[in-house]
């Protein structure tokens, strides 16, 4: 499976303008986001559970992964295409057990000893940030460019950075050899969130070094 990890949206509903989640959703990927990870926080399970089913309509439609933050048990009800978790979740060894062979797993990791952990339990890629200051997330670690480069030189599967990442800066990431960034409000606070994916998806492209289309292929 072909997975493109360049530009992955991770969802949050206090930063969008005057929209509903779906709306922003696929403003968004009409403007070039990648992937989608629902990651909504002080919501029901029952709540989360109905923004899934809706949200994956969106993403099964324009055929592009689908991933669950945190909550297993939602992501095999909708049938994600793969599930985010952290360091403080269930262990990813129990959650590889639990999962189908073709789920795709996402691990947030901040140093070289988690990448390696997870690399080992067979996971899919590693989320490592915060590489910027963010708002969207204020317990994140900060991870520096140096240490997101070791971990990158560590590690043969695919690596997002998030945390803070904008149209921007996003050129200080030009020499990491990244597969992808992952963004929320970059995006989603935008008047114009279509243009905005689109203009960040852009600058990415002109970077360069940057993209990795398919899983394990180095």
């Amino acid at each position: 499976m072909k997975i493109d990890y360049r530009l992955y949206l991770v969802t949050d509903r206090r930063a969008i303008k005057g929209k509903s989640l779906a709306e922003a959703v696929e403003e968004a990927i009409l403007g070039g986001c990648t992937m989608v990870q629902l990651r909504e926080k002080n919501i029901t399970i029952r709540e989360f559970y109905q923004l899934a089913k809706e949200i994956k309509q969106i993403t099964d439609y324009y055929q592009i992964p689908f991933m669950i933050n945190d909550c297993l048990d939602v992501a095999l009800a909708v049938k994600a295409d793969g599930i985010h978790i952290g360091q403080k979740d269930m262990p990813v060894k129990v959650v590889k057990e639990m999962i189908p062979q073709d789920m795709l797993l996402g691990v947030s990791v901040t140093n070289e000893e988690e990448a390696l952990m997870a690399e080992k339990y067979g996971v899919d890629y590693l989320g490592i940030g915060a590489v910027f200051p963010t708002k969207t997330k204020m317990d994140a670690d900060f991870v520096p460019i140096s240490k997101l480069c070791d971990i990158r030189k560590s590690v043969k599967i695919p690596i997002v950075a998030i945390g803070g990442i904008t149209a921007e800066n996003v050129s200080l990431l030009s020499k990491t050899q990244i597969d992808g960034i992952a963004v929320s409000s970059a995006i989603l606070a935008k008047n114009d969130i279509k243009s905005a994916a689109d203009e960040l998806k852009n600058n990415y492209y002109y970077i360069g070094g940057l993209c990795c289309l398919t899983k394990y292929e180095y």
